[in-house]
């Protein structure tokens, strides 16, 4: 199984998220946890569940810790994960730092979800 942590401040992408990868999920392919803010990311990070995470998906636009900002986090506590960068708002200033803190995707929304599916899938193997 697969474990993967949505970050993003909108509460509405959990259910979106369940709905879009129901199958995989019954399958037990893939697991997700949702957090709700930078903040609430890190201190998951921090327990002994999310020693199995494989990827983040972040939104770059949040109240306090903002994506770009937690994948610098990221890549220098947990270098190991992988990170997708999600932005309703293609910007290229965004795109370029989060190639450089290194994402390994940036999507924009609304996502594609068969491109997100078919990324994870690549990541996997």
């Amino acid at each position: 199984m697969i474990r993967i942590m949505v970050v993003d401040d909108e509460l509405d992408v959990e259910p979106l998220f369940r709905q879009k990868f129901r199958k995989e999920m019954r399958e037990g392919y893939l697991d997700f946890h949702f957090a709700f803010s930078g903040e609430d990311a890190l201190e998951y990070l921090g327990t002994a569940t999310a020693a199995d995470l494989v990827l983040i998906l972040s939104d770059i636009n949040m109240p306090g810790i903002n994506g770009i900002e937690l994948l610098r986090i990221l890549k220098d506590k947990y270098p190991h994960l992988k990170v997708f960068m999600i932005t309703a708002y293609d910007d290229k200033e965004k795109y370029e730092k989060a190639i450089e803190y290194g994402a390994e995707e940036y999507f924009t929304k609304p996502i594609d979800f068969e491109k997100l599916r078919a990324e994870i899938i690549s990541i996997i193997k």
